[in-house]
């Protein structure tokens, strides 16, 4: 018993002992690295995600109701401009044409014999008028069922390479149905967004990099064709189109643009993790006289590990890298080490 007493005075002993040590480190100022503010040169290049689009495309419909009795769709072949893709029965607008013809023929001499007897008097300017008004409207309901006949055949609008076949020949179909597709590709179009801040980049024949899905190695250059004039009202971005040429993508894909914003040389680059968020602003904690001062900041451009600060920090100022959650206003910090 008298052994356990002894070895319980040596263990309180011992606390008593090291309780200043333990005192004094609690009072010893918090430490921290920080890195000295200094301007470097930093490229601002945008990212923006865009997609492919053919330079041509059009759905063909036909324009007329009827039995597809002919039909010539090459899928995935190139076809010249005025090709016929299809026909649709036009039999009953070809007899109809054939009448007024017929009609045109016999209304053509009735008007000269007309205009032989009008010249010696032999029947009064009526009758005559009557016949020439006959010969014009057999005129004219030819030059209409032609028309009608015309918007039965359905030709490729453009040169371009046709898509899936939708329809088989026999198939009664109407202007709402589609025949199949045509692009041409030999140009390529890409269309992206971008916030309207960055409106001064983007202007007909800026150049932009082309990153493909698919193929993140090799970069492609395209060339700024047009900007929609108006902001979208619900993200406030700019629809920008821009040219590619020879292209081996598909229209639909997904590609990444990059578009150059200039190299500032006087940029202030720090760390992200040292930016405190708050709801209005974000803070950092710069060093002066060896004591934490807390400052508000505005950010610009962003890199994966770093950010630009364009306003709240000047140059050779220290800011705190590390420490940065146990640092309090004014609190004195006592530095470890200065970092690049």
């Amino acid at each position: 018993m008298g052994r356990t007493a002894l070895f319980l005075l040596i263990i309180l002993s011992a606390c008593h002992s090291k309780k200043p040590d333990a005192d004094k480190r609690n009072g010893a100022p918090p430490t921290a690295d920080v890195m000295i503010a200094k301007p470097q040169s930093v490229s601002n290049i945008v990212e923006a995600n865009g997609t492919v689009v053919a330079n041509e495309f059009v759905q063909l419909h036909p324009e007329a109701s009827g039995r597809i009795t002919y039909l010539n769709v090459p899928e995935g072949v190139f076809v010249n401009q005025g090709t016929v893709i299809a026909r649709i029965n036009d039999a009953d607008l070809q007899a109809q044409l054939s009448k007024s013809k017929v009609q045109l023929e016999l209304a053509v001499k009735t008007e000269e014999r007309l205009k032989k007897l009008l010249a010696i008097n032999g029947i009064n300017q009526a009758d005559y008028d009557s016949a020439l008004n006959q010969v014009q409207s057999i005129k004219t309901d030819i030059a209409y069922y032609q028309a009608l006949i015309d918007k039965t055949v359905v030709k490729a609008p453009f040169s371009g390479t046709v898509g899936l076949r939708l329809v088989s020949i026999g198939a009664y179909v109407t202007p709402t149905d589609v025949i199949a597709s045509i692009q041409q590709l030999n140009t390529l179009k890409i269309d992206f967004t971008l916030p309207e801040s960055y409106g001064a980049l983007v202007h007909k024949g800026n150049v932009v990099t082309i990153e493909t899905d698919t193929d993140d190695s090799v970069k492609q250059k395209a060339t700024i064709i047009a900007v929609e004039p108006q902001a979208n009202t619900t993200t406030r971005n700019l629809k920008v189109r821009a040219s590619l040429q020879n292209a081996k993508a598909h229209p639909g894909s997904f590609v990444k643009v990059y578009v150059d914003a200039g190299e500032n040389k006087h940029a202030i680059m720090l760390p992200s993790s040292v930016l405190i968020p708050n709801d209005q602003n974000n803070q950092v904690v710069i060093l002066r006289d060896g004591k934490a001062k807390f400052v508000s900041v505005e950010t610009g451009i962003r890199e994966a590990s770093n950010v630009e600060i364009t306003k709240g920090i000047s140059e050779g100022d220290s800011v705190l890298i590390t420490g940065v959650l146990f640092a309090k206003p004014g609190a004195v910090i006592k530095v470890l080490s200065v970092k690049n």
